[in-house]
This record gives structure tokens, C-alpha cells and sequence, in this order.
């Protein structure tokens, strides 16, 4: 109980830090917002409705501890101001909008990759010394040695512009009525394609790498040795003694990857002009979008947190030693 709660201690700590930091970076900036829109609209705003786009975007005249204090309390109510990318819509409805797309994107993709990734490294680390075990790491290094956008950029001319067997970009096509219905999800599903494998293949390597070194490590271990020895069967030794053990550091990395699953792959949602978080915050970085980047940065940054707090009370329950820093109850 004392590990969990010093693990929530530190949550709440992160977490508003990570709200502060939030708050100051923006005002660090010279101008604001509605000097933006001021000049989108040439100039043409009467002071008093430059002063309510201030008020409006979080800009006042108050001390910064009022301003403060109203920030936390706009977080908390999910009212985090207006994009003026797409003024005047409200970020948390850009956000709710795109977040869907990257999770089910980068989600995917990635839980693909782990279990892949974690599957082969197993085999491979039983079998090491064979054929799979000589090429398969060293390919799967170079691809993802790759950088993401110069893949995308290679799967997209070669299976979309040249073969035509792929959409170029896009989330569905704009002949389909979205909904749950079934033109849209197979349209959905045969335009993720590319993307998802872009970040399969950038991603799978480190999978297969890293199961494949802790089960070599493990295999060493007196335990193993002694079951081997007992006669234990090559699958349950493999399973059950061999790669039960190995995966745990595997866990650890599966929690960075799922925090970040939020952040997107913001390359490769470029690339294929892909509505997800990455190509929303690449686009409100071109457009100084503060309001935007704040709330995207704001969704990534709990995300993690939240993650690793989930894997590390996890963690303590796979691996008892965690909660008492060292030695087997």
C-alpha cells in the first residue's frame, strides 16, 4: 500500500507541474492569441472585441495567480478556449475529434507490434543460432533505422501513386457517410492500412530485439537449468518458465508505448494527411495555434502519466520484489 501510494504522490506532483508548465510557457511568448485573430481579420476589431478575444483566449489584465487559478479551473471543466485555426470551434471539440483516430491508429499498430514483436523474439531466443535468429533482427533494424516519413514516403509512391492499390491519403473517402455502418468502417480499415504499417515496421524491431536479449538472459538463470534438467517439457519451459519471467521488462516498455500511443505519430499523420493528433499539432504549430498546441501538449502529457502509473501498480503485482526494493517476499 505504501509503494501505490507513493506512486500516486507522485502523480498528482507530475501532473501539476505539468499543468504549470503549461500555463507559464504560453504567457513566456511575446503576444497573444488575439493579436493573432487581430490580424487575421485585418486589423479590423474594435478594442472592445480585441479585449473579449483576449479574455476569451485566457489573456487578462489580472494577477498571474488569479489567472492561474482560473486556468486550473478551465482545465478541470475541460473549457480549454478556441482554436483560431478553426475559429471558432472549440479545441476540446478539435481534440475529441482527433484523439479517436490516433488511438485507433497508433493503438493498434503498436499492440500489433508487441505482440509480434514479443512473439518472435521468444521463438527466436529458443531457437537462437538458427536462420530466423541471423537475419530477422538485423532486417528488422535496418527498417526501423528508417526514418518514419522517409518510409511513409516510400509506401505511398510505390503502393498508392505508382500501383494504385492504396488511397494517398486521408482517413476515409468522402463518398462514404460516417457512421457505424459497414461502407465506412472498410473504408476506414483500407485507408489505415499504409499508415499502420509505416509505424509497424518502425516499431517492431525494438520488440523483437528486447524479448529476444531478456530471454537469453533468462534462459542462463539456475532455475531454468534445474527444470531442463527435471525434464520439464521444451513449450512449458519455454512459456511457462523462460519467457513468464522475461516479458516483465517488456511491460515497463509497453507502458512508454501506450502513453504515447496519444501523442500520434506525428510524421506519419503528416505524410498521409491523417486526422489525428500528430497532424492536428503539426498544423497549429505552423499556424501559432497556442490554444491548440497548450491542450495537445496538455493530452499527451497526462496520458503518460496516467499510463505509467497504471503499469508501475501493475508492475508491483507481477514482480513482488518492486514493493519492498529488492528481495523475494
Amino acid at each position: 500500500m505504501r509503494y501505490i501510494l507513493n506512486k500516486v504522490a507522485f502523480f498528482v506532483v507530475a501532473l501539476w507541474a505539468a499543468l504549470t508548465i503549461n500555463f507559464i510557457l504560453p504567457r513566456l511568448m511575446p503576444g497573444n492569441p488575439a493579436m493573432a485573430m487581430f490580424a487575421k481579420f485585418g486589423g479590423q476589431l474594435n478594442p472592445q472585441a480585441l479585449h473579449a478575444l483576449e479574455l476569451e483566449f485566457g489573456f487578462s489584465k489580472q494577477p498571474m495567480i488569479l489567472q492561474y487559478l482560473t486556468y486550473l479551473k478551465n482545465m478541470a471543466e475541460f473549457h480549454w478556449g478556441l482554436s483560431y485555426t478553426y475559429y471558432p470551434t472549440p479545441v476540446k471539440t478539435v481534440i475529441f475529434h482527433s484523439l479517436p483516430w490516433t488511438i485507433g491508429l497508433v493503438g493498434i499498430s503498436t499492440l500489433f507490434a508487441v505482440l509480434i514483436g514479443t512473439g518472435f523474439g521468444i521463438y527466436i531466443a529458443w531457437r537462437r543460432g538458427g536462420f530466423l535468429d541471423n537475419t530477422l533482427p538485423v532486417t528488422t533494424m535496418f527498417l526501423q533505422a528508417m526514418p518514419y516519413f522517409w518510409t511513409a514516403t516510400i509506401l505511398l509512391y510505390v503502393f498508392a501513386f505508382v500501383l494504385h492499390w492504396f488511397p494517398l491519403g486521408h482517413a476515409y473517402a468522402t463518398t462514404v457517410t460516417p457512421g457505424w455502418n459497414l461502407p465506412f468502417i472498410m473504408s476506414v480499415l483500407y485507408h489505415s492500412v499504409l499508415p499502420a504499417v509505416t509505424i509497424f515496421l518502425g516499431s517492431v524491431s525494438g520488440w523483437i530485439v528486447g524479448m529476444r536479449n531478456n530471454m537469453i538472459n533468462t534462459l542462463g538463470e539456475d532455475y531454468v537449468v534445474f527444470a531442463e534438467a527435471k525434464g520439464v517439457s521444451s513449450w512449458r519451459l519455454m512459456t511457462q518458465y523462460a519467457a513468464r519471467n522475461a516479458i516483465l521488462p517488456q511491460v515497463t516498455s509497453f507502458a512508454l508505448a501506450m502513453g504515447l500511443i496519444v501523442s500520434g505519430s506525428i510524421l506519419t499523420e503528416e505524410v498521409f494527411s491523417y486526422p489525428g493528433i500528430g497532424f492536428q499539432l503539426t498544423n497549429a504549430v505552423l499556424s501559432q495555434d497556442l490554444p491548440l498546441i497548450q491542450a495537445a501538449f496538455l493530452i499527451i502529457a497526462v496520458s503518460v502519466l496516467v499510463v505509467n502509473l497504471l503499469v508501475d501498480i501493475l508492475y508491483s503485482r507481477l514482480d513482488p520484489r518492486v514493493r519492498t526494493g529488492g528481495g523475494v517476499q
